[in-house]
C-alpha cells in the first residue's frame, strides 16, 4: 500500500546515526526544509514530508485536526520501518509535533520545537482562523500571501528567500489549508505536557518572529526539563530559511549530542 503522504527520505540506508523527522508549517511544504535536507542528510535519514493538504500529499476538506497529522506521521513512519527518531517541527509543525509526543513520545528521541506555541488557541484566535480559512477558500491564497509574508520572514529577508516562501504559500491548496486552519482552531493545551517530556528538547525561535515572540520560546523552555534555547538574531518566523547556516550548526550540535 503507497503511503497516504508525499515525503522525501534523504539517505533512508542511514544507520549510524539517529534518523531526523521534519514537520513543516503552515501554509508550506515540504521544501521549506531543503536547507536541512541538504545539510543534515550526510550519514543521517532524514524524512520530511508534506502534510496532508499541502505540497504533494492528498487534500482533506472540512477539518483536519492536529491529531489527524500525527497519525498521519505514525503512520508514514511505520510504512518505512522508522521506529525512534529525533523529531523537529516548526510552528504548527511544532504543535504537531507536540502531538506526537502526546500520543507516540516513547518513540522519541529528541524534540525540536521552532518558532512555535504551546497554548490552546483563545476564542479570538478561533474566530480569525475560521475566517481566514473562509478567505482561502472563497479568494484563494495569493492576497493571504502577500500580506503574510514580511512576518513569516523579516523585511530585510534575502530577496530568494522571500520568493522561495512566497511560492509555498501561493501553491497551498486552499481547502486544504483551510482545513488544517480548522482543525487548529482546535488544538489543546499543551503546556501540561510540556513539563513531562523526558527527552532532551531544542527550542529555537527567530529574534524578530512576531507570530511567536522570544518570549513563547523562554517560556516553553523553562517548562522543559532537559532543554536547550537558541535565538537567532537576524530572522523572524522561518530561521532555518532565513539564516539556515545558524539553524543547521544549533540542530547538529542536538542531534550529535542525540547520537552520542
Amino acid at each position: 500500500m503507497p503511503p497516504f503522504l508525499a515525503y522525501e527520505d534523504k539517505d533512508p540506508g542511514a544507520t549510524g546515526r539517529v534518523p531526523l523527522v521534519l514537520v513543516h508549517g503552515h501554509p508550506f511544504d515540504r521544501t521549506m526544509w531543503h536547507p536541512q535536507l541538504a545539510a543534515l542528510a550526510a550519514g543521517r535519514r532524514v524524512i520530511a514530508p508534506d502534510l496532508r493538504g499541502y505540497g504533494a500529499s492528498p487534500v482533506t476538506p472540512g477539518t483536519v485536526p492536529l491529531s489527524r497529522h500525527a497519525e498521519d506521521l505514525a503512520d508514514l513512519l511505520d510504512l518505512l520501518g522508522v521506529d525512534t527518531f529525533v523529531l523537529a517541527g516548526l510552528s504548527m509543525g511544532g504543535q504537531i509535533a507536540m502531538e506526537c509526543h502526546a500520543r507516540f513520545g516513547d518513540r522519541i528521541r529528541g524534540l525540536v520545537l521552532a518558532d512555535t506555541f504551546p497554548d490552546a488557541e483563545t476564542p479570538e484566535g478561533r474566530r480569525d482562523r475560521a475566517a481566514t480559512a473562509e478567505r482561502l477558500l472563497t479568494e484563494g491564497m495569493r492576497g493571504y500571501a502577500d500580506e503574510v509574508l514580511e512576518k513569516m520572514v523579516a523585511p530585510y529577508a534575502d530577496p530568494d528567500v522571500k520568493a522561495h516562501v512566497h511560492r509555498m504559500m501561493t501553491a497551498a491548496p486552499p481547502e486544504g489549508a483551510a482545513a488544517a486552519l480548522r482543525g487548529r482552531a482546535e488544538r489543546p493545551d499543551y503546556r501540561a505536557l510540556l513539563t513531562g517530556v523526558r527527552v532532551p528538547a531544542l527550542v529555537v525561535v527567530g529574534a524578530d518572529d512576531t507570530y511567536t515572540p522570544v518570549s513563547d520560546a523562554e517560556t516553553m523552555h523553562a517548562a522543559l526539563p532537559d532543554s536547550v534555547l537558541h535565538v537567532v538574531e537576524g530572522a523572524a518566523h522561518l530561521p532555518n530559511l532565513e539564516r539556515p547556516e545558524e539553524f543547521n550548526r544549533v540542530l547538529g550540535d542536538f542531534l550529535a549530542r542525540l547520537d552520542g
